[in-house]
């Protein structure tokens, strides 16, 4: 069972297989990447408690859900003890169940038919097939965890500015979900 008052870099691995059901899909997770709190420049609670970042420093095994580029809403789910301001962010995942649902909700029909790996490959696109949305901010997270757990592998961080390096990105390699560039492990 994930104990989600440890922090975010050992809960992190511990999701990769998990199955995460909301609004009628369900997504087993192939990729997340740790924020590690105050001590973590990327973190949006590197700087302390806003009205905005404020579910990240709840309870653990909740969600963060916020506004990325005011267009992407993304999905953190929340551990390390209350207060401290630690999340994982979901990055990407393979859909299990309601795939017709999350096509629904990312398919736009003037564009051509997207692949299925890339249903949910990406944080905006993971959360808009989960169907995620501002008010999901600080509810409980939906997990079902993994039976076994899978290979995986940990690396820099993609997509920010701050403290990219740290190796604090984990995915199952050659899952077709797991966004690009998969990069090489750090040893």
């Amino acid at each position: 069972m994930i104990d989600f008052s440890q922090p975010a870099d050992a809960v992190a691995p511990q999701l990769l297989g998990c199955l995460i059901t909301h609004n009628g899909v369900t997504v087993r997770l192939t990729e997340v990447e740790a924020y590690t709190g105050a001590n973590d420049p990327a973190a949006h609670t590197h700087r302390g408690k806003t009205a905005r970042n404020e579910a990240m420093f709840g309870p653990g095994g909740t969600l963060y859900v916020y506004l990325s580029y005011g267009i992407h809403l993304n999905g953190n789910i929340v551990c390390a003890p209350e207060g401290q301001g630690q999340g994982c962010l979901m990055r990407g995942g393979e859909i299990i169940e309601g795939e017709t649902l999350a096509r629904s909700r990312r398919q736009k029909p003037e564009r051509k038919r997207i692949p299925f790996a890339n249903l949910a490959r990406g944080p905006g696109n993971l959360g808009q097939a989960l169907g995620l949305s501002l008010e999901d901010n600080g509810t409980p997270v939906t997990l079902t965890e993994r039976e076994a757990e899978p290979e995986w592998v940990a690396g820099p961080r993609i997509g920010i500015s701050k403290n990219a390096d740290a190796p604090l990105r984990f995915w199952i390699p050659n899952a077709p979900t797991v966004s690009t560039p998969r990069g090489r492990p750090k040893l």
